[in-house]
């Protein structure tokens, strides 16, 4: 099942959602000295687009909250594209490993 999850709020409005703290991964993360809070979600996020995707840069936004990740937008199709990437690293310890990882080596701090 996957950890995400988007509404569509009114006609042509989304909200994509992960309550932090339930993922396959949070032991993971505070193992890697993280919380796994929406704010370190955000930074997943913004990992993800920055360096796999692009193209997604600037078609949604991001109001997260301490139990919650949360971008949302007009562009549906933007939001589940990034739904899909960061299910898979919400799921898959080896790949949050290997994020943070390269986020570190790459000075990128998470606000957590």
């Amino acid at each position: 099942m996957s950890p995400m999850r988007l509404h569509e709020l009114t006609p042509g409005k989304f909200s994509l959602l992960l309550n932090a703290g339930t993922t396959d991964v949070d032991d993971v993360v505070a193992e890697l000295g993280h919380e796994p809070n929406g704010y370190f979600w955000e930074g997943v996020a913004q990992l993800l687009v920055s360096n796999e995707a692009p193209t997604l840069e600037g078609r949604f936004a991001y109001d997260p909250e301490g139990g919650m990740f949360v971008a949302y937008g007009t562009d549906k199709a933007a939001l589940e594209e990034l739904a899909t990437r960061m299910t898979v690293v919400a799921t898959d310890p080896e790949r949050i490993r290997q994020l943070v990882a390269d986020a570190e080596a790459n000075g990128f701090e998470f606000d957590d």
